[in-house]
């Protein structure tokens, strides 16, 4: 008994607290209206993604993670469209954002201004507890044998969508995708939008350009020019560090508490405060 009280109490310290835009159940009222930047930020008037649809399926519904722009919503449903029409299989939904944008209490940074959403590589019909699979052999440094023609054509079809303002994958992904992409330079264009980023080994994090409407909404500096294919040494470089000099052991510093997330701006107060709207 005194165990379960106390693993209770472990787990209450340790677990995410919710935010109030964890808390809101449902968009505000109101024409859609990202408000801020992708990682401190909210949205207006969101419409929720259908849990399933011709080619796709949100993975993780509990999490009430499936709400964002309109336009957002189009993108999943073009691009589910082509996947199907090219008999490649359905697309894994993971997180676009909360019904009001706004920081979550776990996970993302960003997936704050309805703009985001996660795409599983694997196409094809999960395994029973499959959520993700991931498609790099890290130790190897190299794309697993689940990486082939569909999850290019996947990655290629979604950067060809003029609404997408870029795509992160995994660094060793990019480079896979430099390796195998056509040699011509008109057709290797795409691969500009796609960045190389931590983890993202087993999802593409799509992300939308600021949409009419949304008068407040901030967009990313512009991406260099390029396919960004010489640029990736960075990510495989070890670099070598002299052996530091060992100093007398000292007692362990106090953890220092997390930094809490920058809050949205004021402009988003009304967005939390308003009426729920549509849950379509």
């Amino acid at each position: 008994m005194f165990a379960a009280v106390v693993f209770a109490i472990v787990v209450g310290l340790v677990a995410p607290q919710p935010t109030p835009w964890a808390l809101a159940s449902a968009p505000s009222d109101g024409p859609a209206r990202s408000i801020g930047t992708y990682n401190r930020g909210c949205i207006g008037g969101a419409r929720a993604l259908a849990l399933q649809g011709p080619g796709w399926r949100v993975m993780k519904p509990e999490r009430a993670r499936y709400f964002g722009h309109p336009v957002l919503l189009e993108v999943v449903s073009t691009l589910a469209g082509f996947v199907q029409s090219k008999r490649l299989g359905a697309l894994r939904i993971g997180d676009l954002g909360q019904p009001r944008g706004g920081p979550a209490p776990s996970g993302h940074a960003s997936h704050q201004t309805g703009l985001d959403v996660d795409i599983g590589y694997a196409v094809s019909p999960p395994a029973e507890g499959e959520y993700w699979r991931s498609m790099v052999d890290a130790p190897r440094g190299r794309v697993t044998a689940d990486f082939g023609a569909a999850q290019l054509k996947l990655v290629r079809q979604a950067a060809l969508d003029e609404r997408v303002d870029r795509i992160f994958v995994n660094p060793v992904i990019k480079r896979t995708l430099c390796a195998r992409a056509p040699k011509p330079e008109a057709e290797r264009a795409w691969l500009r939008k796609v960045r190389p980023w931590w983890g993202h080994d087993e999802h593409m994090h799509v992300r939308l350009r600021c949409q009419s409407g949304s008068p407040d909404c901030q967009d990313q500096a512009a991406l260099p020019e390029g396919d960004g294919c010489d640029k990736l040494s960075w990510w495989f470089t070890r670099r070598k560090r002299a052996p530091e000099p060992v100093a007398p052991p000292e007692p362990a510093p106090a953890p220092n508490p997390k930094p809490a997330r920058p809050l949205p701006p004021p402009a988003c107060d009304a967005v939390l405060a308003a009426a729920p709207g549509d849950l379509r």
